[in-house]
C-alpha cells in the first residue's frame, strides 16, 4: 500500500489544528534558538521535516537531545542521549503547558540551557490561546502534505548546483521553506550582514495565514527585480503584490493538476531559471 499522494486540505477544517501546531512548533523553536550554535539566515532556529512530522534534529550540549512532533500519532516526544524519553499526547492543550512539561523533563535530565519561552518572544506572531479545536485527523493530513511537499522540494533541490538552505519549517510563520543563494551580494549592503547582503530566492509552502487564508505555495526574491514579475507563469499560478511580492500557487489548484508533483517542480524551476538571469549577477 502506498502512502504517497497530496491529501485534500479543507481550509476551514485545518485552521484550528494549524494554529495549534504553529504554537507547538514555537516550543521546539525556542530550544533551537537557545541551544544551537548560530548559523547564517537563522538556519539554526528552524525545524526539519521528519518521517511523521517535525523535528529539531539532534541538539548537542551537555546532554544531547531531540524533540519531535509526530503529527500522525498526535504526540510530542523528547529523547536524550542517556536513553530517557518523554511522550506527551497532543490534544489541544495550551502551548505554555507543553513548554513547561518539556522544560521540566530536560532540566531533570541534566540539560542546563533554558529557553526564553514563547511568552517572552516579543517578535513572534499572535497565536490563538484556545487550541481546543485541535484535530488528530487534520494533523495527520497536514503531516502527509508536509511529506509530499518536502519530497518534491528534495527532488527540486537535487538539480541545483548553487548553495541552498536546509529544507526547513519556520516556527515563527509555520511555513516550509528552502532558500537558493546564487553567491552574489546586494550592492551597498554590509557583506557581513547576510540577511540584507545575500541575494536569494525563497521557495516555500504555508498552510494559510493572514495574507492568504488557505494553503499555498510561494516564491519570492530578494532583492525583488521588476523583471521577475513579468515572467510567464505556469497555468494556475499568479503574481501577488498585496502583503508580499511573489509568485503564488494555491494548494487546491495544484491538486487539480494531472501530475501535482511534476507540476510543482516545474513551477519552481520556471521561477529559478528566471531568478538566475535576474539575480545571479554582480549588478
Amino acid at each position: 500500500m502506498t502512502t504517497h499522494g497530496f491529501p485534500q486540505l479543507d481550509p476551514d477544517a485545518i485552521t484550528a489544528t494549524r494554529n495549534a501546531l504553529h504554537a507547538y512548533s514555537r516550543v521546539l523553536g525556542d530550544w533551537l534558538k537557545t541551544s544551537r550554535v548560530r548559523r547564517k539566515h537563522w538556519w539554526h532556529a528552524s525545524l526539519r521535516p521528519s518521517l511523521t512530522g517535525l523535528t529539531t534534529g539532534v541538539i548537542h550540549g551537555d546532554i544531547d537531545f531531540e524533540i519531535e512532533m509526530d503529527l500522525r500519532e498526535s504526540a510530542l516526544s523528547v529523547r536524550t542521549a542517556m536513553g530517557e524519553r518523554m511522550w506527551e499526547e497532543l490534544r489541544g492543550q495550551p502551548a505554555e503547558e507543553l513548554a513547561t512539561r518539556v522544560d521540566r523533563f530536560l532540566q531533570a535530565a541534566g540539560v542546563s540551557e533554558r529557553p526564553q519561552g514563547i511568552a517572552g518572544d516579543t517578535e513572534a506572531p499572535d497565536v490563538a490561546n484556545d487550541l481546543s479545536g485541535y484535530s488528530p485527523e487534520e494533523a495527520s493530513k497536514l503531516a502527509r502534505a508536509l511529506n509530499e511537499v518536502s519530497a518534491a522540494m528534495v527532488s527540486f533541490r537535487a538539480g541545483i548546483r548553487e548553495e541552498t538552505s536546509p529544507i526547513q519549517v519556520w516556527p515563527h510563520h509555520f511555513d516550509l521553506s528552502m532558500i537558493w543563494l546564487p553567491g552574489h551580494k546586494v550592492p551597498d549592503q554590509d557583506p557581513a550582514n547576510e540577511e540584507y547582503a545575500d541575494k536569494q530566492m525563497n521557495f516555500g509552502f504555508a498552510f494559510g495565514d493572514e495574507s492568504i487564508n488557505e494553503p499555498y505555495f510561494y516564491v519570492t526574491a530578494y532583492p525583488s527585480p521588476a523583471a521577475l514579475s513579468k515572467v510567464e507563469l505556469p497555468a494556475g499560478s499568479t503574481w501577488k503584490s498585496n502583503g508580499f511580492n511573489g509568485a503564488v500557487l494555491l494548494y487546491k489548484d495544484l491538486l487539480a493538476m494531472h501530475d501535482p508533483a511534476t507540476y510543482l517542480r516545474e513551477f519552481w524551476s520556471t521561477l529559478l531559471s528566471a531568478g538566475k538571469i535576474e539575480l545571479a549577477t554582480n549588478r
